[in-house]
């Protein structure tokens, strides 16, 4: 077929092998290239401006916040490296970006997703230590292990996409049809593991875990409502537990069309509308997050306004303080042992003023006989 005419051309009109594309019109593909470009800069711009509020204001450097850096970061390479290269694929229809690219582009893109899918896990583990299990959050939640469980889930997740596309990465171009197409097949069997380890099992345990959560708040509201400073602490909390709820059910939005046709057996290797359609949704949830944050999190629109007017380069904002109440760790711990010695003196109270009625009771019995 002659590469210039018909409602298809070819992707390479000098190689013999090359394969076949839709003809898009100008206008077309200049919007969707704009689409693209705009949602990739956007995307890294968002969790840049998230990187730069953690890194730089002290008062943010907590284990919570280590977390949200890491998934930041994720989500930034997500903008700057997927995006682009996916984008390009979806609007040309052909793989234009050479045989390394093919090799390493599926690579680093599974790798970015599975550390996410990681990340949120950790987010949502530590929000179940800190609302449940207040007394020992801080002494088992230190930023030595956070640091230490961020690493191995960026290593874990190099380490598990290299064996899953290890037959990919040797020969890359092994299941393409023609020249200028780059695909991806894994085995049945990593099928299965990949959807139970990076979608099944991690939904099962964020959504348990913050069922656990909620469900805590019957038994802590006396407890929050006790002291002032620690009512203020455990709103925090609660604050937090419920932003980053949020943040893992849009993930699980995005993600779940996804892999659903996995989960029910269907065969969508003939859709590829559907499938560019639930990728593209997927990656857009990196460039919800920020919007999350800044629609929930007081301190990120505090670093968004000392970033936008330059304050942040000014000596000293490094300290600002990022929160309206300052409190210690052993907070919460103070504020139930001072319920208890509450509770302690109402019993004693009760006791003596039911002491005080037998007394004035027999009192009586002796006035009347």
């Amino acid at each position: 077929m002659d590469g210039g005419a018909g409602a298809f051309q070819l992707c390479f009109p000098s190689h013999n092998a090359s394969c076949l594309r839709a003809r898009r019109p100008p206008s077309q593909a200049a919007l969707l290239y704009t689409l693209v470009g705009t949602a990739g800069l956007l995307t890294s711009l968002l969790n840049l401006l998230v990187i730069i509020s953690i890194a730089h204001f002290r008062q943010l450097h907590t284990p919570t916040n280590t977390l949200l850096l890491s998934l930041a970061v994720c989500d930034l390479l997500v903008g700057a490296l997927v995006m682009p290269v996916e984008g390009l694929r979806y609007v040309e229809s052909c793989w234009l970006l050479g045989r390394a690219l093919c090799t390493l582009s599926p690579f680093y893109t599974y790798c970015l997703l599975s550390a996410s899918v990681g990340n949120l896990v950790l987010v949502s583990l530590d929000r179940y230590l800190a609302v449940c299990q207040p007394l020992h959050y801080h002494s088992t939640v230190t930023m030595g292990r956070v640091r230490a469980g961020v690493c191995g889930c960026w290593l874990c997740s190099v380490l598990y996409n290299g064996l899953v596309l290890e037959e990919h990465l040797a020969r890359p171009l092994r299941y393409s049809r023609c020249y200028g197409d780059c695909v991806v097949v894994v085995s049945q069997a990593w099928g299965t593991i990949d959807l139970l380890f990076t979608c099944v099992g991690p939904c099962l345990v964020m959504v348990l875990l913050y069922l656990r959560v909620f469900a805590a708040a019957a038994s802590q509201v006396r407890l929050v409502n006790a002291m002032s400073m620690a009512g203020a602490v455990r709103r925090s909390e609660w604050k937090a537990a419920w932003t980053l709820g949020v943040v893992v059910a849009v993930f699980l939005l995005c993600f779940c069309p996804y892999y659903y046709p996995l989960v029910v057996g269907q065969d969508t290797s003939n859709s590829l509308a559907y499938f560019s359609a639930v990728s593209w949704i997927m990656l857009a949830n990196s460039c919800v997050n920020p919007l999350i944050y800044a629609l929930f999190y007081p301190w990120f629109r505090t670093a968004l306004r000392c970033i936008f007017t330059l304050k942040i380069l000014e000596p000293g904002v490094v300290c600002l303080a990022m929160f309206p109440t300052a409190f210690k760790p052993d907070d919460v711990e103070r504020t139930r042992h001072k319920l208890k010695e509450r509770e302690k003196e109402e019993r004693g109270e009760e006791k003596k003023r039911e002491i005080d009625r037998e007394r004035e009771r027999a009192r009586e019995r002796e006035t009347t006989s």
